[in-house]
Formats: structure tokens, sequence, C-alpha cells
């Protein structure tokens, strides 16, 4: 059975925010915050806030899901980090 592929957004300590997708939210997150294995656009601007994640299904979906996520105004992620959206379902 393949992994759960979730879709995520950190926030740094600036307040951008950015948007990403793995199978563990967790090590993830960790991997961003050593600066190591993290995405190079998040070195250094720590610290880093896990402000919103959900399961995507497959990494397909989640791939789908991130593209969207990253066209978005910055209101517009600021509003899902709230609750106040949902992610679409026919991503």
């Amino acid at each position: 059975m393949s992994p759960e592929w979730s879709v995520y957004i950190v926030r740094t300590g600036k307040g951008t925010l950015y948007t990403g997708i793995t199978t563990d939210v967790a090590r993830r997150l960790a991997e961003h915050e050593s600066g190591t294995k993290g995405a190079r656009s998040l070195r250094g601007k720590g610290p880093l806030k896990l402000v919103f994640q959900a399961e995507a299904g497959d990494r397909s979906r989640a791939s789908r899901l991130e593209w969207h996520i990253k066209q978005w105004p910055k209101a517009r992620k600021e509003a899902l980090v709230r609750g106040e959206l949902t992610l679409p379902d026919d991503v």
C-alpha cells in the first residue's frame, strides 16, 4: 500500500508562507528546521511554525494541491490556515 501524502503550510519568522508535500509532516518540518535537507528557500528564515496540514491522498493529487495553493494570493492562504476555506475536491 502506498503512503498517504499530505500538503502542509509553514510560516517563517517573518510571516512568509511556504507550501509543501510529504508523507511525514513531522519529519519534513524537522528537515526544514535543521536547514540540511529542507527547502533552500527556508534556510535562515526560522523560527518555522507548521500552520496547516491536510491529507491529500496519493502523490499526484498532493502535487496538484500544492501547485494550486502556491498560485493563491497570501490572503487566500491565510483564510485556509484560519479554517475559513477548505481544499478543493476537484484537484
